[in-house]
Formats: structure tokens, sequence, C-alpha cells
């Protein structure tokens, strides 16, 4: 992907939003390799929501960078799944991280519902490939002011 022009903030980089903008980008195309894209919404009536979001910016994107953002399934159980992303610039240099909780929903109610079998078995496949992977070193991070004591 690219930094594209209109991004770019009064500070001449790109502006915190859209960075979020490249990794939902990613997290659309990890979902619909799950079965759960735009034709599970319309077909199904299911879909995901974003429940919680915590993203760190590493280092300044500038127009017309290139990027690419990875993805690892930390965790995740019958109806949520927790997601870890790291935006790299196209010279291997990490820009930002960003960790999710995802809900699956059943857009009727809406309301959180558990994963059809044939979804929830994609998600455990990819969760079990994960677990093989290290945890993400700034997965689980919180924020607050540190204090010298």
């Amino acid at each position: 992907m690219a930094v594209e022009p209109q991004w770019i903030d009064y500070n001449g980089h790109l502006n915190m939003a859209y960075y979020n903008v490249l990794f939902d980008r990613c997290g659309d195309e990890v979902f619909d390799l799950l079965g759960m894209g735009p034709n599970y919404a319309t077909s199904r009536r299911l879909t995901i929501y974003t429940a919680e979001v915590h993203t760190c910016y590493v280092r300044e994107l500038h127009e017309g960078d290139s990027v690419f953002v990875t993805y690892q399934l930390v965790d995740a159980d019958e109806k949520r799944i927790h997601g870890y992303q790291e935006l790299f610039h196209e010279d291997g240099w990490l820009a930002a991280t960003m960790e999710s909780l995802s809900l699956h929903v059943d857009m009727s109610g809406p309301r959180v519902t558990a994963f059809p079998a044939d979804i929830g078995e994609k998600v455990e496949a990819m969760r079990a490939t994960h677990a093989t992977l290290p945890r993400p070193e700034r997965a689980g991070r919180s924020i607050g002011i540190r204090r010298k004591t």
C-alpha cells in the first residue's frame, strides 16, 4: 500500500487516523481469508465488530511511502479474535503496531454470537498455526504515565 497525499497532516506526516486505515485494510483481507468478508455479512447476516484497539506509533510515515502490514492471530475463542498487526515501511523498519479485540456479531440483534462451525474451524486453524509463532513483544501493552519512584 502507499501513503496517500490527502492523509498527510499539518505536521507533514501520516495522520494518526490513517495508520488505522492501513491496519483495517489488512484486517479486512484476513477476515476475508477466514470466510468473514463482505459476502458473509450480506449472505449470512453475520459480521465482525471491533471492540477494542491499541495502536502504538513507532516511526513517522510520509507521503508516497510504500508500506505493508503483517497480521498475527494471538488468540481466539468461540466468539472473539485477539489480533496483532505490525505496519512496516517497504525498507523494513517498523512504523506502528496495532492490537485488537474483534467480536463475532449476529447483525439481526446486533448481538455477539459464536462462529458457525465452518468459520470456527478456519479461525481455530489460523490460531493453531499462529500459536507456533513467538508472542509479539509489543502485544499486551498498557497505556499509562510511568512515574519515577
